[in-house]
């Protein structure tokens, strides 16, 4: 091999393992388990809020990213009104402050259903015991319908509200809610991202604006059970995105094909001692930094989702403007 190849090659190599370098994520002590976190910083004394997925909503406390958090108790400790299978234990929150009060979208379903529903429980406060279970926004699915109504995300733009839902089946969909944020306008929805190929594992839909772009983050791969069947590599979860000047469709990824059309670049995925990062969001530190929030396995404490861990990045911007980790 001449000299001038082998410098090819470790140019290339270089090149290539800079794509793919990322952050490790930030510190986390006390209770940082985590599976499909939302994460909120309360305006009035700056405190952390961390819920997750599980036996009613957890809710856990800081006073930073860091830690240490506190589980204080749950959102819905006796279940959810909503009259679906798996009822008693919701899925995926989703927390937002909507005008004075605290919205926690959530999700009634089973593993690997399509019976399923989008339910809301509001809060002046957030903290355990001021929930008040609000049941279904409107947003249903059942057998044989193109989506499955999961993983809520609430946008807003300007005055307007619009959820975004889906996993599987048809991938990401999103519907307009009315003016007070708590019912679907109407049954009509849209689909905003869709993955052809395999079983179209796409979920855990997240939306934020930034710069004049509105950024669509979806988890895309195998999400769970690990410690029973590890994926083949590359379809264990990892964190996709696609952008627009509007928040109700035209999402491109980085190389222009459209997000409806298996369109999606690589945000963050497994690397070092993270495997499968995903059921992810982004907020707005008090620090006036965007933070990208998500639960990933831990491969040096254990692959079982009991074991799954609260990851965050600040998030750095590329010159053409996207955001890396």
């Amino acid at each position: 091999m001449s000299q001038l190849l082998r410098l090819f090659l470790a140019i290339a190599l270089g090149l290539a393992s800079l794509v793919h370098s990322y952050s490790d994520p930030g510190s986390c002590t006390g209770a940082c388990w985590a599976h499909d976190p939302s994460i909120i910083q309360r305006a009035s004394d700056g405190k952390y809020f961390k819920f997750n997925t599980g036996t009613g909503i957890e809710i856990a406390t800081a006073d930073s990213l860091a830690g240490p958090w506190t589980l204080q108790g749950y959102v819905l400790a006796s279940g959810s009104s909503i009259d679906n299978p798996g009822k008693n234990d919701p899925w995926a929150p989703d927390v937002h402050l909507v005008g004075e009060e605290y919205y926690l979208y959530y999700a009634v379903s089973e593993f690997g259903s399509q019976v399923s529903a989008i339910g809301l429980a509001t809060s002046p406060t957030m903290q355990p015991g001021t929930w008040t279970d609000q049941g279904g926004v409107g947003v249903v699915s059942k057998k044989g319908q193109a989506y499955n109504a999961i993983d809520p995300n609430l946008v807003a733009v300007g005055s307007d509200y619009y959820l975004n839902f889906g996993s599987f089946w048809g991938d990401i969909y999103q519907v307009k809610l009315n003016s007070a944020a708590t019912k679907a306008t109407s049954a009509a929805t849209h689909n905003i991202e869709y993955d052809s190929a395999g079983t179209r594992p796409c979920e855990g839909s997240y939306m934020f604006f930034y710069n004049n772009y509105y950024y669509l983050l979806w988890s895309h791969g195998i999400c769970c059970g690990y410690d029973k069947t590890l994926p083949a590599p590359g379809d264990e979860y990892r964190i996709m995105m696609c952008r627009s000047k509007t928040a109700t469709g035209g999402f491109l990824d980085q190389n222009g094909v459209a997000c409806t059309a298996s369109g999606g670049s690589i945000l963050l995925e497994s690397h070092g001692s993270v495997y499968g990062p995903g059921g992810q969001g982004v907020f707005t530190d008090s620090s006036k930094e965007l933070v990208l929030y998500y639960h990933y396995a831990n491969k040096s404490i254990g692959l079982g989702d009991g074991d799954y861990r609260f990851g965050w990045n600040v998030l750095n911007w590329s010159t053409d403007g996207w955001p890396q980790v």
